[in-house]
């Protein structure tokens, strides 16, 4: 498993930038306790041109959040300190940031989530990187 990862890793960057619709000065705040899947999505991210701030969880995003600016969120559903549910209400529920669209990412199913909290996709895990991408680019020119 860790050796498919590496190689993974690997073929991604070795491999060239896809051309993408969105600017590439977008910036993406990446919120996942897992250390080598937080890399190979920063990776997969980076290669399509954008800006990545990595957090390990929800508290360590909310921080990174109001010290920086960002475009649209990344959050794993379980991580420890705030989940990424709660990170989603936090954004949709603060005024400087709830224009900022939230993809939430797990492995469990999709949880329900307080009307009005929702986050503006979900994706399962195991996630492909064009599964990702196609995701976030699809948000993003929505948002424009």
């Amino acid at each position: 498993m860790i050796s498919q990862k590496k190689e993974s890793l690997s073929a991604i960057a070795e491999s060239p930038p896809p051309s993408g619709e969105v600017a590439t000065s977008l910036s993406v705040l990446l919120a996942e306790d897992d250390p080598a899947l937080q890399r190979y999505l920063q990776i997969v991210l980076e290669r399509a041109g954008y800006r990545v701030i990595a957090a390990n969880d929800g508290l360590e995003a909310m921080k990174a959040a109001f010290a920086s600016s960002i475009d649209i969120v990344i959050t794993d559903a379980v991580m420890p300190n705030l989940d990424g549910n709660e990170l989603c209400r936090f954004f949709r529920s603060t005024p400087q940031f709830s224009h900022i669209p939230v993809v939430l990412l797990s492995a469990l199913e999709k949880k329900d989530t307080q009307p009005g909290f929702e986050p503006h996709a979900f994706l399962g895990k195991p996630i492909s990187p064009e599964q990702l991408l196609e995701c976030v680019d699809e948000i993003l020119v929505a948002h424009r």
